[in-house]
């Protein structure tokens, strides 16, 4: 039997800026991996002369790759050094862009894709608790919408500027300044990123690792986990075939410009729900499906660029903090029970997540093929509703009126206990 190094806990005040924005660095990069062929769905199914509902598969084999590989790679990881966990996902991340860039074939583009979502179900399963275990208590919430500021930045700046970079020089070029990046978000987490152990080798380590089966039963976490089953299925079905909307609405050469209004106003999302969410998570939660599913409505009946415009304002507005919400949520419900809970809720909210992303994927294809380019928001707004009636309802133990900012078992036993 081996044992971890004790770790000291927290005492600072203030959140250490430098590891957190190289985590959110690393969102940065998970997030582009995953929503860049949005942006370029066009060029890349001209690219290898397949359809854009085929190219859109590019999303959903990357979404299967983490469903297949999230749990399982989590257990065989679980006493890895957590910065070592990290880099190794940041490695595979570099690999699969690069195979993307550099494949000659539409399946060889696949293999990258999949090979993306196994280093993606390594990084989202320890990312938010690697943020929450760098921070004091009473600011893990706001030390994971630091880290989380990754996806709005990459929704705002990354997909617009990558969909920028496709039509001016290629697509290809696109990933392969990914993997450029790649490198040096590398280099930053071995150079500012505190390190923390895993769970120790030994006859109880097998009871310490996440447990699927006793994070559901927690009440509370059901809810949550339906919820982003739900509203991310919800959100993927429209945003996987943006570029194919917006063509047919006559707006192909402003994809970027209506990606970057959507990513603008998830960093105002995320700023808001960054400062309210250790307070405020069910009115947060709330008011985000229904922006969401609002914005949808304006997509179905839009009939100007203005109203497009408008719709892509609104769906970022909900949409930037969602993530921040919902791992908040999970974390905070499993947490209740025990440490072991709180982390097998992250690992099925994940596995959910990639799951939803993967359905919504092939569903948006389907529902694309049969209703048209309208039926896409439409099935946005419909899927949006039950996801809201949970959140309205699961007021007890997932999404409560208020929370009293305090030391939950996951943070009292930081010291010990595994991130992934």
């Amino acid at each position: 039997m081996t044992t971890t190094d004790p770790i000291p806990p927290v005492t600072t005040d203030r959140l250490p800026l430098s590891p957190l924005l190289a985590l959110s660095t690393a969102v940065f990069i998970t997030t582009l991996t995953e929503t860049l062929p949005a942006g370029l769905l066009t060029p890349m199914s001209a690219g290898f002369g397949v359809s854009d509902s085929a190219m859109g598969q590019t999303i959903t084999i990357y979404a299967v790759g983490t469903v297949l590989t999230a749990v399982p790679l989590s257990t065989v990881t679980a006493h890895w050094r957590r910065k070592r966990l990290l880099l190794a996902a940041m490695v595979g991340f570099l690999a699969a862009n690069t195979l993307t860039a550099l494949a000659p074939s539409y399946a060889l583009s696949m293999t990258g894709r999949f090979l993306a979502g196994v280093a993606a179900g390594v990084a989202w399963a320890l990312l938010a608790g690697y943020a929450r275990r760098l921070a004091p208590p009473h600011l893990a919430g706001r030390a994971i919408a630091v880290a989380m500021t990754g996806i709005p930045l990459a929704l705002s700046l990354g997909v617009p500027l990558g969909t920028f970079i496709g039509q001016v020089l290629s697509w290809r070029a696109a990933f392969g300044l990914m993997s450029v990046l790649t490198v040096l978000v590398i280099v930053w987490i071995i150079a500012s990123l505190a390190d923390f152990p895993g769970v120790s080798r030994g006859p109880s380590s097998e009871a310490r690792r996440p447990s699927m089966l006793a994070a559901a039963s927690v009440p509370g976490v059901a809810a949550v986990l339906a919820v982003t089953l739900v509203f991310v299925l919800a959100h993927t079905i429209n945003y996987t075939y943006i570029a194919t909307y917006l063509d047919n609405a006559g707006m192909a050469d402003s994809t970027d410009l209506a990606l970057l209004v959507f990513g603008l106003a998830c960093l105002v999302s995320i700023w808001f729900v960054g400062r309210r969410v250790d307070r405020s998570l069910r009115q947060l939660t709330t008011g985000s499906v229904a922006l969401v599913a609002g914005a949808a409505v304006v997509f179905a009946v839009a009939d100007s660029p203005v109203a497009i415009y408008a719709a892509a304002a609104i769906w970022g507005l909900g949409w930037g903090g969602v993530p921040t919400l919902l791992q908040t949520a999970g974390a905070r419900a499993g947490s209740r029970h025990s440490t072991v809970a709180a982390e097998g809720a992250q690992a099925m909210l994940v596995t959910l997540w990639n799951a939803a992303m993967a359905i919504g994927g092939s569903a948006g294809g389907i529902i694309l093929s049969v209703g048209g380019v309208v039926a896409l928001p439409a099935a946005t707004a419909l899927l949006s509703l039950p996801a809201l009636l949970v959140v309205v309802m699961a007021r007890g133990h997932a999404f409560p009126d208020a929370v009293a900012v305090s030391a939950s078992p996951a943070d009292e036993t930081r010291s010990t206990a595994p991130l992934g």
